[in-house]
């Protein structure tokens, strides 16, 4: 058989049954179904500068199927007209996107598809960014190094009066923290408008460890202006959402303000454990559980955007 991208040479039960075509006895160009020129399989191949193996797997996941199967020969044919759709295809795996978003977008119009490819590489640009961080901070690790790293935290300290909250608690592993924190966000954030309103910045607050291994608890919490509200609205709805309302005290705070391409596991370790060291040096005392404070719009930010304080409260 032919290689990819050949035309006219060979055939194999495959080019019947896979849509590989272009064989003998099977035209390389010019097969007419009604008044429509078709191509086959080797031809459209050809043109479209794409292996017969990446057309099979166009034709199954349902990104591109023939225009035309033959139903005694079982040879594929393509129509010109879908060249433009194969390299587009083409060219959007080569951003490794899934094939399933590809389906996506190709089905989209054009303004529409723009805005999803849009998003979609909105998504690799932080994920490399954060994956940049995590290779410096692995680096400092293994060179012994890792003084050097967490000198670029810089760590302070703030005095935060006591507020009323309205939370949601629930064990997750890392890999389900960031969806579920942004959903419950969501839920308690509407929730506190019926409790006279967001009274501070949202925080996230670590029971116990969250890795790949270990499931907290985490809780969420909206500060909110009306307690006698809140508590209202705790009895009414809180408890199908697993929420409560309550109190959380006065505290000082020994933080470091990080990005949004930091704010992910494993790499938000880096800035924990600065701030723990930070402490340790200054002989303070950890005096509560480790949070993150959210004090900006997250879904406006772009990734070296500040968004996000790794805090412990502490006393002398």
């Amino acid at each position: 058989m032919a290689e990819d991208g050949d035309v006219g040479v060979g055939v194999s039960l495959d080019d019947r049954d896979g849509g590989v075509g272009g064989g003998v006895g099977e035209p390389g160009a010019g097969a007419v179904e009604g008044a429509g020129v078709l191509l086959s399989v080797g031809a459209f191949a050809a043109r479209a500068r794409l292996s017969r193996r990446a057309l099979r797997l166009y034709d199954r996941t349902g990104l591109l199927a023939p225009a035309h199967v033959d139903e005694e020969s079982g040879y594929r044919y393509y129509r010109a007209e879908q060249v433009e759709h194969a390299r587009l295809v083409a060219l959007l795996r080569r951003l490794d996107m899934p094939l399933a978003l590809i389906a996506e977008v190709m089905r989209e119009p054009g303004d529409t598809a723009a805005h999803h490819l849009a998003l979609y590489w909105r998504g690799v640009e932080e994920r490399i960014a954060a994956q940049r961080i995590l290779v410096e901070y692995l680096r400092g690790r293994l060179s012994g190094r890792s003084s050097e790293l967490d000198e670029k935290f810089r760590i302070r300290t703030r005095d935060v009066p006591a507020q009323y909250v309205i939370s949601q608690s629930r064990h997750t592993l890392a890999n389900g923290l960031p969806a579920w924190i942004g959903s419950s966000m969501t839920r308690l954030t509407a929730a506190a408008e019926e409790c006279g309103g967001v009274a501070g910045p949202p925080f996230v607050v670590y029971h116990a460890e969250v890795t790949d291994e270990s499931d907290g608890p985490v809780e969420t919490c909206v500060p909110v202006r009306d307690r006698v509200a809140a508590r209202a609205w705790a009895l009414d709805q809180g408890r199908s959402w697993g929420s409560r309302a309550r109190e959380e005290g006065a505290h000082r705070l020994a933080y470091t303000r990080i990005t949004k391409a930091q704010v992910v596991y494993p790499e938000i370790i880096a800035a924990f454990e600065a701030v723990e060291e930070w402490i340790a040096g200054q002989r303070l005392r950890v005096a509560g559980p480790s949070r993150e404070v959210y004090f900006t719009d997250w879904s406006s930010a772009g990734p070296d955007d500040e968004v996000c304080d790794v805090a412990f409260p502490v006393t002398a």
